[in-house]
């Protein structure tokens, strides 16, 4: 059966790059001679203009039929006076949930071209290859809130299930690399992170013998992740954490236009976005980097479609344009021209045609 791929292009920039992921994809299924069908539908602010809500049932059940879900930035001030529980926001916490995508997946391994880019020295950047495993379902994002005039609290809980399943993505993910994971948590202050310390632990020296652990506070990782981010194999964090460390890394890269993702559960389905945001002040302009979007899309293919040689030809046509300096003005070299986020697209195309 073809496979089926949910568009949701989201809003601000979203459908800017996600329009170059998807033209990316539909050029590298023509090459490879692999077929899929691509849908789109309205997520996010746009869905609440267009149905008056985040989620619209018919975006959901498309996206619980599809094989997988590519998906642009949503939310923006736009959408600011919306009731919190219909926020733009919310219609992605819903999403995950409902597709039961427990683990995202960033990777982080700064490209030459984009070392000037970055607040490091590119002494610090080389030989840099990291895979951040997000806990995406559990934890303070996703706990019970109460809110008065003059008090607030969030709750943050996980169970051992919700660690161990995680923390089986990271190993094995870990297996396939350098056989690394650095466990991020709070252990001396928080109960959750005690109690994650001590299932990481036993699911790794259980389940994965050859895969070397070791703990470190947040803290300390935030530090280390600009000092000395080599010693990073994987990074296997909580919701919250991940969230503020895989931002952090993207410094690392050069520009959060060049970061993507990749949202797992148990099964292939999957949710791939970049890690941007909706960059409303720049919509419209054709100015953002789609190359985070674009190599969103060759996670995708990687991870629930199966077709490696497809990701890896789009993961270096994205290489080999940042090489040639076709790039959008994030990464541009002062005095150089800054490409269009069409004209990005349209160099990733070129490269694929070689």
């Amino acid at each position: 059966m073809t496979p089926l791929i949910a568009v949701l292009p989201g809003d601000g920039i979203g459908p800017e790059v996600t329009a170059e992921a998807v033209r990316c994809l539909a050029a590298v299924g023509h090459r490879f001679r692999y077929d899929f069908r691509l849908q789109e539908a309205p997520f996010g602010g746009a869905a609440i203009d267009a149905c008056g809500e985040p989620l619209p049932a018919a975006t959901l059940a498309l996206c619980q039929r599809a094989d997988a879900v590519l998906m642009g930035a949503i939310g923006g001030p736009r959408w600011s006076n919306v009731p919190a529980t219909q926020r733009p926001e919310q219609g992605l916490l819903a999403l995950r949930r409902a597709l039961g995508v427990y683990a995202n997946l960033r990777p982080v391994k700064p490209h030459s071209a984009a070392m000037e880019s970055s607040p490091l020295k590119p002494e610090y950047l080389r030989d840099v290859d990291i895979v951040v495993v997000r806990e995406l379902t559990g934890g303070i994002y996703f706990g019970e809130k109460h809110r008065t005039e003059n008090s607030a609290s969030d709750l943050c809980s996980y169970t051992a299930a919700e660690i161990e399943r995680v923390t089986r993505v990271a190993a094995r993910i870990a297996g396939s690399r350098r056989k690394h994971i650095v466990s991020v948590d709070k252990e001396n202050v928080l109960a959750t992170s005690k109690l994650w310390r001590e299932v990481v632990t036993r699911v790794v020296r259980a389940e994965f013998p050859d895969v070397r652990l070791e703990h470190m506070l947040v803290d300390t990782a935030a530090m280390a992740l600009v000092q000395r981010p080599r010693i990073f194999d994987v990074l296997l964090t909580e919701n919250m954490f991940g969230d503020i460390l895989t931002d952090e890394a993207s410094t690392l890269a050069g520009s959060m236009g060049l970061v993507p993702s990749a949202s797992l559960g148990d099964g292939t389905r999957g949710l791939y976005e970049p890690i941007h945001g909706s960059a409303p002040d720049i919509a419209g302009q054709g100015t953002a980097n789609p190359f985070a979007a674009i190599l969103s899309a060759a996670l995708l293919l990687r991870y629930s479609l199966g077709r490696e040689r497809e990701a890896a030809a789009i993961e270096q046509a994205v290489g080999n344009a940042m090489t040639r300096g076709q790039v959008t003005r994030d990464l541009a070299k002062p005095g150089t021209a800054a490409l269009t986020t069409r004209a990005a697209g349209d160099a990733v195309l070129a490269e694929l045609e070689r």
